[in-house]
């Protein structure tokens, strides 16, 4: 009887030996099941998060592509994707692009901070002053297309979102030499042309020869303002009086003319409207047309420019009389009446 109790008390202490590797089993069992759920959930978790992203991703895009305008506007409506930046809160508001097309001493410079003065529009000055980037056509598109993509910072960044975002561009810059070109470039960015010049080239000569002449002078303490913001540098520069060449007078007047003509042809076939410097003085309607145009809120604009030149025609030229012989009894008699020019 002992015996067989000591017989059977074997087989007990040998089946408590595997308790421990099962134990051991079945804590990483449940280890190995507990990772699981929480893999499980984080990665529910982390879908919805993507599903939600991608939903508000979808449905921006969504509201960024549909703008409540005509259907004929929308090409000239883009959404830029800037890399230097992100545009926030800006990303679904379309911008419209635009490019200022003149001739120096026709009021663009004014005319361009008029444009600033708006919280929603940015233009971005003569871009194209700068040779190299007016070397070819190459250049000239690469840096229109670094422009348009709103990569470029200039004072004319504001902290609203803007709406209308563009440059001034001199036909003397590589515009006529490359016109074809580009006209078809503006019409496949959908692009929009605001071609701004002077009527009275008389004055415009007459600017010219002045702003010449401080550019070599610079008599204001050393340096040289083609625009001012003050009563008394204007002043200053309104007292030069240049001589003008009356045997190249009418043939400068002539080329001047022609170069505006030809202009207004070349970008006849794109979406652009032409104004004169004389019609945004007078017609107090005129800027609220441009900005009509440029699809932006209509609202008073204004600019720090000061005007140089404000005194009659006969006070501005040093050979005045000449002038007036030289011009009188021909077609650009005209010019020396300023009625188109007085408020």
């Amino acid at each position: 009887m002992l015996l067989q109790e000591r017989m059977s008390a074997y087989p007990l202490k040998s089946s408590k030996g595997p308790v421990f590797p099962l134990r051991s089993v079945l804590v990483f069992l449940i280890a190995l099941f507990g990772f699981y759920v929480c893999y499980f959930s984080f990665n529910q978790l982390t879908f919805e998060n993507e599903e939600k992203l991608t939903n508000e991703e979808e449905q921006t895009k969504s509201i960024c592509r549909k703008p409540a305008v005509p259907h004929e506007e929308k090409r000239y409506l883009h959404f830029p994707k800037p890399i230097t930046y992100d545009r926030g809160e800006c990303a679904c508001t379309p911008v419209r692009f635009f490019v200022i097309v003149s001739m120096q001493r026709s009021g663009s410079g004014w005319f361009e901070t008029l444009l600033n003065s708006h919280p929603n529009v940015s233009s971005n000055g003569e871009i194209f002053s700068v040779r190299d980037r007016r070397e070819n056509i190459s250049t000239i598109l690469r840096t229109l297309d670094k422009l348009y993509s709103m990569d470029w910072h200039t004072s004319a960044a504001k902290n609203e979102c803007t709406a209308a975002f563009g440059l001034k561009w001199m036909l003397n810059q590589g515009l006529m030499e490359h016109h074809q070109d580009i006209v078809d470039y503006l019409n496949r960015k959908g692009a929009m042309v605001i071609l701004l010049f002077r009527r009275n080239t008389l004055r415009r000569l007459i600017s010219v020869l002045a702003n010449n002449y401080d550019r070599r002078t610079k008599q204001l303490n050393g340096i040289h303002k083609s625009h001012v913001h003050s009563k008394e540098e204007a002043e200053i520069l309104a007292r030069f009086k240049p001589e003008m060449d009356v045997s190249t007078l009418i043939p400068s007047i002539r080329s001047a003319e022609h170069s505006m003509r030809t202009c207004l042809g070349h970008f006849s076939k794109t979406r652009h409207m032409t104004l004169y410097y004389e019609d945004v003085i007078r017609d107090k309607n005129a800027l609220s047309r441009v900005q009509e145009f440029l699809g932006v809120p209509v609202m008073k604009l204004s600019s720090k420019h000061v005007k140089i030149h404000t005194r009659p025609l006969p006070d501005l030229v040093d050979n005045w009389e000449d002038v007036s012989d030289m011009l009188n009894g021909t077609k650009y008699a005209r010019f020396l009446d300023d009625a188109d020019y007085v408020k």
